[in-house]
């Protein structure tokens, strides 16, 4: 059901809730996939600190932790 921002919920609703809401579970497998990517990065201290004062060192601080994590 898309709110008027034209958003569509993809968190599934709870199973007591009586009347069910749909939601897709491929969007919600990709955004928990995201979830945990941003959990993984914020465990290094200078991202979740975010020591770097311009943007594009703190883009090249995680470029860098994505790569150690993920490679």
């Amino acid at each position: 059901m898309p709110s008027q921002q034209g958003i569509t919920p993809c968190i599934p609703p709870r199973r007591c809730r009586k009347k069910p809401v749909h939601y897709s579970k491929r969007f919600y497998r990709r955004r928990h996939k995201v979830e945990n990517l941003f959990s993984r990065l914020k465990d290094w201290r200078r991202i979740a600190t975010r020591y770097g004062g311009c943007a594009h060192v703190f883009r090249s601080a995680i470029f860098l932790t994505a790569i150690v994590l993920f490679c």
